[in-house]
């Protein structure tokens, strides 16, 4: 949503899983003039609740997220609340996910080991109209072909981070609220696109595409 009628308050949701940059991103975004911070969420879906109940003019949101990753809920965002402005704030690989961010809907991207004060100019930047991405999701999206990524889909990707952490099938489940079933579906086609025939090659494939540290 855009600015309360007759107000120039920016109310602004946050969202992410760890409650210490909750509170930070809170106390930088609250230190620019003009924007609110209405709402604080933990989880995918508790995001969305709230979302649904302040109609924010911003959210800004982690993508590794339990319930429903960050990719997902930008994509309900966009599809609920078209004048609300999404940025990214990740410590995720820039390079991989801020072109899947971008391809989502999202209004930008910033990492996580940027100085808050760039969180700052980001927020202002998007609630004036403008789109801020790291050059590298410019040069991904014109040639969407370079990486074997680019054949997971955002939930096949966040089951594949999962399983290089040495989550079981069970576990992951119960972060992306899906069958044990369902998992092992994905699993299945994970390996089937990568080529790959254990979880050894997996955590390799994780590694070396930045997936995990």
């Amino acid at each position: 949503m855009a600015q309360a009628k007759g107000s120039s308050m920016y109310s602004v949701v946050v969202v992410d899983d760890h409650p210490a940059i909750c509170l930070a991103v809170k106390v930088t975004i609250e230190a620019i003039s003009g924007f609110k911070v209405v709402g604080l969420a933990e989880t995918g879906p508790a995001a969305l609740a709230i979302i649904r109940e302040k109609s924010p003019a911003l959210v800004i949101l982690d993508l590794d997220l339990p319930g429903m990753s960050g990719l997902s809920l930008i994509g309900r965002i966009r599809g609920e609340f078209s004048g609300t402005k999404v940025l990214v704030l990740s410590a995720q690989h820039e390079t991989i996910f801020s072109t899947r961010a971008m391809q989502a809907g999202a209004d930008g991207f910033l990492s996580k080991n940027e100085d808050m004060r760039k969180l700052a100019e980001g927020a202002k930047s998007v609630m004036a109209g403008y789109s801020v991405f790291p050059t590298s999701a410019i040069v991904s999206l014109s040639n969407p072909r370079a990486s074997p990524l680019s054949a997971l889909t955002n939930r096949e990707l966040a089951v594949l981070q999962y399983l290089a952490r040495g989550m079981n099938n069970r576990e992951i489940g119960e972060i992306l609220l899906i069958s044990n079933k369902t998992v092992s579906t994905f699993k299945a086609r994970i390996f089937d696109k990568l080529c790959i025939s254990t979880i050894v090659e997996l955590v390799d494939f994780a590694r070396t595409n930045h997936l995990i540290t």
